[in-house]
Protein backbone atom coordinates (compact mmCIF):
# COMPACT_ATOMS: atom_id res chain seq x y z
CA UNK A 1 0.00 0.00 0.00
CA UNK A 2 3.01 2.56 0.91
CA UNK A 3 3.86 1.83 -2.70
CA UNK A 4 0.47 2.72 -3.90
CA UNK A 5 0.37 5.76 -2.02
CA UNK A 6 3.50 7.31 -2.41
CA UNK A 7 6.92 7.19 -4.16
CA UNK A 8 8.45 4.55 -1.69
CA UNK A 9 9.72 1.45 -3.43
CA UNK A 10 9.74 -0.62 -0.47
CA UNK A 11 10.95 -4.27 -1.15
CA UNK A 12 7.05 -6.14 -1.78
CA UNK A 13 6.93 -9.86 -2.14
CA UNK A 14 4.20 -12.78 -2.63
CA UNK A 15 3.99 -13.09 1.37
CA UNK A 16 3.20 -11.24 4.15
CA UNK A 17 5.57 -9.55 6.38
CA UNK A 18 8.23 -8.89 3.57
CA UNK A 19 9.92 -5.76 5.24
CA UNK A 20 12.48 -5.60 8.00
CA UNK A 21 12.56 -2.17 8.44
CA UNK A 22 10.02 0.47 9.03
CA UNK A 23 9.95 2.30 5.32
CA UNK A 24 8.75 6.24 4.85
CA UNK A 25 6.25 7.63 2.07
CA UNK A 26 5.39 11.26 1.42
CA UNK A 27 1.89 11.56 -0.26
CA UNK A 28 0.06 14.95 -1.95
CA UNK A 29 -3.39 15.38 -1.97
CA UNK A 30 -4.70 18.49 -2.76
CA UNK A 31 -1.70 20.67 -2.32
CA UNK A 32 -1.40 18.71 1.57
CA UNK A 33 1.28 16.48 2.33
CA UNK A 34 1.45 13.40 4.71
CA UNK A 35 4.19 11.10 5.38
CA UNK A 36 3.34 7.53 5.55
CA UNK A 37 5.03 5.00 7.97
CA UNK A 38 4.64 1.66 6.80
CA UNK A 39 4.93 -0.98 9.98
CA UNK A 40 4.38 -4.47 9.12
CA UNK A 41 4.94 -7.43 11.68
CA UNK A 42 2.78 -7.28 14.20
CA UNK A 43 2.40 -10.46 15.33
CA UNK A 44 1.11 -11.99 18.93
CA UNK A 45 3.27 -11.03 21.44
CA UNK A 46 5.47 -8.05 19.57
CA UNK A 47 4.73 -6.28 22.79
CA UNK A 48 6.92 -8.52 24.33
CA UNK A 49 9.94 -8.58 21.84
CA UNK A 50 8.30 -11.10 19.58
CA UNK A 51 9.45 -10.69 16.06
CA UNK A 52 10.32 -7.56 15.22
CA UNK A 53 7.17 -5.96 16.61
CA UNK A 54 8.61 -3.89 19.31
CA UNK A 55 10.55 -2.23 16.93
CA UNK A 56 8.30 -1.45 15.01
CA UNK A 57 5.91 -0.53 17.71
CA UNK A 58 8.11 2.38 19.10
CA UNK A 59 7.63 3.97 15.36
CA UNK A 60 3.78 3.83 15.99
CA UNK A 61 4.35 6.59 19.21
CA UNK A 62 4.96 9.16 16.64
CA UNK A 63 1.96 8.45 14.29
CA UNK A 64 -0.61 11.26 14.40
CA UNK A 65 -3.35 8.43 13.17
CA UNK A 66 -3.15 4.44 12.36
CA UNK A 67 -4.56 3.09 9.49
CA UNK A 68 -5.11 -0.63 9.74
CA UNK A 69 -4.32 -2.42 6.23
CA UNK A 70 -6.62 -6.07 6.86
CA UNK A 71 -6.66 -8.49 3.87
CA UNK A 72 -10.65 -9.40 3.16
CA UNK A 73 -8.93 -12.72 2.24
CA UNK A 74 -8.48 -13.21 5.96
CA UNK A 75 -10.60 -15.86 7.70
CA UNK A 76 -11.54 -14.22 10.70
CA UNK A 77 -11.54 -10.03 10.20
CA UNK A 78 -12.59 -9.51 13.76
CA UNK A 79 -9.79 -11.90 15.31
CA UNK A 80 -7.51 -10.05 12.98
CA UNK A 81 -8.48 -6.58 14.09
CA UNK A 82 -8.34 -7.28 17.71
CA UNK A 83 -4.77 -9.19 17.39
CA UNK A 84 -3.63 -5.70 16.25
CA UNK A 85 -5.46 -3.49 18.93
CA UNK A 86 -4.24 -5.95 21.76
CA UNK A 87 -0.93 -5.68 21.07
CA UNK A 88 -0.97 -1.74 20.73
CA UNK A 89 -2.39 -1.44 24.11
CA UNK A 90 -0.01 -4.11 26.00
CA UNK A 91 2.77 -1.90 24.43
CA UNK A 92 1.03 1.47 25.68
CA UNK A 93 -2.68 2.19 26.59
CA UNK A 94 -2.08 5.66 24.54
CA UNK A 95 -1.69 3.74 20.92
CA UNK A 96 -5.38 2.39 21.45
CA UNK A 97 -6.35 6.13 21.88
CA UNK A 98 -4.89 7.61 18.47
CA UNK A 99 -7.34 7.74 15.85
CA UNK A 100 -7.56 5.23 13.21
CA UNK A 101 -8.99 4.38 9.63
CA UNK A 102 -9.51 0.64 9.11
CA UNK A 103 -9.15 -0.25 5.33
CA UNK A 104 -10.17 -3.82 4.16
CA UNK A 105 -7.95 -4.23 1.01
CA UNK A 106 -8.47 -6.66 -1.20
CA UNK A 107 -11.70 -6.03 -3.02
CA UNK A 108 -11.45 -7.05 -6.63
CA UNK A 109 -10.99 -10.55 -4.84
CA UNK A 110 -14.21 -11.12 -3.73
CA UNK A 111 -17.75 -10.94 -5.02
CA UNK A 112 -19.90 -7.85 -3.43
CA UNK A 113 -22.23 -10.56 -1.64
CA UNK A 114 -18.71 -12.19 -0.01
CA UNK A 115 -17.29 -9.21 1.03
CA UNK A 116 -20.93 -7.96 3.13
CA UNK A 117 -20.83 -11.50 4.80
CA UNK A 118 -17.46 -11.89 6.05
CA UNK A 119 -17.89 -7.94 7.37
CA UNK A 120 -21.32 -9.08 9.11
CA UNK A 121 -19.90 -9.92 12.41
CA UNK A 122 -16.82 -7.21 12.26
CA UNK A 123 -19.63 -4.24 11.90
CA UNK A 124 -21.89 -5.65 15.16
CA UNK A 125 -19.05 -5.68 17.63
CA UNK A 126 -16.48 -2.71 15.61
CA UNK A 127 -18.16 0.83 15.67
CA UNK A 128 -14.96 2.19 13.90
CA UNK A 129 -15.42 3.87 10.44
CA UNK A 130 -13.79 1.60 7.90
CA UNK A 131 -13.54 1.48 4.06
CA UNK A 132 -13.25 -1.21 1.49
CA UNK A 133 -10.60 -0.81 -0.94
CA UNK A 134 -8.17 -2.46 -3.65
CA UNK A 135 -5.08 -1.31 -3.43
CA UNK A 136 -5.14 -1.65 -7.76
CA UNK A 137 -7.94 0.85 -8.01
CA UNK A 138 -6.90 4.12 -8.92
CA UNK A 139 -9.90 5.75 -7.87
CA UNK A 140 -9.90 3.68 -4.16
CA UNK A 141 -5.97 5.28 -3.57
CA UNK A 142 -7.51 8.79 -4.46
CA UNK A 143 -9.95 8.09 -2.02
CA UNK A 144 -7.44 7.04 0.60
CA UNK A 145 -5.24 9.51 0.15
CA UNK A 146 -8.31 12.12 0.58
CA UNK A 147 -9.13 10.46 4.16
CA UNK A 148 -5.68 10.45 5.62
CA UNK A 149 -5.27 13.53 4.42
CA UNK A 150 -8.47 15.02 6.25
CA UNK A 151 -8.12 12.97 9.57
CA UNK A 152 -4.39 13.73 9.82
CA UNK A 153 -5.28 17.46 10.23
Amino acid sequence: MLAALTRAKPKIANYPFTTINPNLGVSYYGGKEITLADIPGLVEGAHKGVGLGDKFLRHIERCKILLHLIDLSDSNLLNSYKKIKLELSNYDKDLIKKKEIIFFNKSDLLENNEINEKLKEFKKRIKTKYEIISVYSNKDIQRMKKLLIKYAN
